[in-house]
């Protein structure tokens, strides 16, 4: 009995996990040029990877959202966003 209460307690921590996930279509909509890393992590959560340059006075950074239902990077320069994509 205990099994089977466990298994029913993964499952729906499971479901609710993939419910809630924030790498969606709609979201990656949400996000528009010219917004703030932190508006943006507002919207998508941190960002699962991140690189970033700087030449000139000029900074650049690339952050990468990964989950079940693909991938969106964004690319900021000075802090704003410049690139977005959505991969399915």
């Amino acid at each position: 009995m205990k099994t089977i209460s466990l298994r029913l307690v993964v499952l729906a921590l499971l479901v609710w996990l993939v419910a809630c996930t924030k790498i969606t279509q709609e979201n990656f909509d949400k996000v528009r040029d010219g917004m703030s890393r932190s508006e943006v992590e507002a919207i998508l959560g941190a960002p699962t990877e991140v690189s970033s340059a700087g030449v000139a006075g000029l900074s650049g950074t690339s952050a990468s959202w990964t989950g079940e239902a693909g991938s969106i990077t964004i690319q900021f320069f000075n802090d704003k966003v410049r690139m977005k994509r959505f991969t399915k």
